[in-house]
């Protein structure tokens, strides 16, 4: 019998179109070429235009081990790698691992820990406990847990759901009525969100201490020995840190302008933190707050980081999707030494909430030096809504320049040009510009 040739890459649900792209034009020295599968729960079956982007489609329901196990069968002795994109996918990752022993993936229990930010901090004290929070689970909006909470970890305290991303229903409290209204909205909304993300998981509410100081992250691959290979890290800027009362990631800048020994000593947080969570056979993304010289875990997730393909890409030649895979068939990843410019990515969103009823300067945006891309994801007549409260932004714009400064000074032309009226319900309707954080208040 002629022995089966393994020459499958895996994704779990879906594979985004820079993976696609990269397996479709990458070849062995020996010039092989490898086939794409997708395995999709059959409760959510794959829409039939995009079947095509696939070389193998196996569909099956994930609630029963035995029909993954079946579903599988056939493949077991042609596949290389499998990979998963997206951390609302990884609880469909932890279900099918079992069914695929021989290939190299992280552990279940590191994937649950990884994406569960109670379990997480859990970890991260019992390893390093200096370099995390004091934190803990919220059951309810009762006056007793309120007060427990409160003596446990004391105002300012940050209150979120303990498996989402994107900064979704993230709320800071600095006293007792911020936190009875952040958790009557987060409980309220946070079944809803979850389904709205596909998410698999029970749904927690987290309670921790609020970290004041300058985010980064960093995108770093792990192979199965746990050796780590770390991505240049990306400066983040919050909406908080434009003046809106939102933890949305405003702005991401890579490389960032550190000192090399500040960037070790980050790494190093890093390192200990995934093999805190036990993390191996993955692309891995991680938060932290930079507090004068000390940095803090925010979180680690089992994942890249959103846009890091792209970022990457065009400041450092960084071929991210292909290096995820790289460290699950295994091999090196490939990471250049010197960086050809700089990157940043944009999510722009309304200073208030309410009905959009005017939208200027989006346009213009094109027409800047260091433009790369935009999408726009409200119209004139849409609702724009802050992160905390579960809504998206209104337009993410990806930006590049070899030059820094000219990168910086093309971020303020937008942060000057763009303007989102949005009626709140008054008589005028109130004005957002993306210069509200720098703006000068009227004497």
């Amino acid at each position: 019998m002629k022995k089966a040739q393994k020459n499958i890459l895996a994704f779990v649900s879906h594979a985004p179109e820079s993976s696609i792209e990269t397996i479709r034009s990458y070849k062995t020295d020996a010039g092989k070429t490898y086939r794409i599968m997708v395995i999709r729960d059959s409760r959510n079956p794959l829409p039939a235009h995009m079947r095509e982007q696939y070389d193998v489609v196996v569909q099956c329901d994930f609630s029963k081990p035995h029909k993954i196990a079946e579903a599988l069968l056939p493949y077991q002795d042609q596949l290389v790698a499998i990979s998963c994109r997206g951390e609302a996918r990884l609880a469909r990752f932890r279900q099918i691992i079992p069914h695929v022993p021989y290939l190299r993936t992280p552990s279940t229990e590191s994937l649950l820990w990884s994406t569960d930010k109670y379990e997480m901090r859990k970890r991260f004290k019992l390893y390093e406990p200096k370099n995390t929070p004091k934190f803990t689970r919220v059951k309810n909006n009762s006056k007793v847990e309120r007060d427990r909470v409160i003596e446990k970890i004391g105002f300012p305290m940050v209150v979120k759901p303990a498996s989402l991303s994107g900064s979704l229903l993230v709320s800071i409290c600095y006293h007792e009525d911020d936190l009875e209204k952040a958790l009557r909205t987060t409980f309220r909304k946070i079944k809803s969100v979850y389904a709205g993300d596909k998410r698999q998981e029970e749904p927690k509410v987290l309670a921790e201490e609020y970290m004041e100081g300058l985010m980064y992250s960093i995108d770093s691959y792990v192979d199965s020995r746990g050796t780590i290979y770390h991505c240049p890290l990306v400066r983040v800027k919050t909406g908080r840190d434009i003046g809106v009362d939102d933890f949305y990631n405003y702005l991401q800048i890579t490389p960032s302008a550190l000192k090399k020994e500040t960037v070790t000593r980050a790494r190093a947080v890093v390192d200990g933190a995934v093999h805190a969570l036990g993390l191996r056979s993955t692309t891995v993304h991680t938060e932290l707050m930079r507090i004068d010289d000390e940095w803090k875990l925010i979180e680690v997730g089992a994942r890249m980081g959103g846009m890091r393909d792209v970022l990457y890409q065009l400041s450092c030649d960084i071929d991210h999707a292909r290096n995820d895979i790289f460290i699950r068939m295994p091999k090196k990843p490939v990471i250049p030494k010197k960086c050809k410019g700089y990157a940043a990515y944009m999510k722009y969103f309304a200073k208030r909430e309410g009905r959009i009823t005017e939208t200027k300067g989006i346009k213009k945006i094109e027409d800047l030096e260091s433009f790369h891309s935009i999408e726009v994801n409200k119209k004139v007549g849409d609702r724009a809504v802050f992160a905390k409260n579960g809504g998206r932004s209104v337009f993410n714009a990806v930006l590049h320049n070899a030059d820094r400064s000219r990168l910086l000074a093309d971020i303020r032309r937008i942060e000057q040009m763009v303007e989102v009226k949005v009626s709140t319900g008054r008589k005028k309707p109130s004005t957002t510009k993306a210069t509200s954080a720098q703006k000068k208040k009227k004497k």
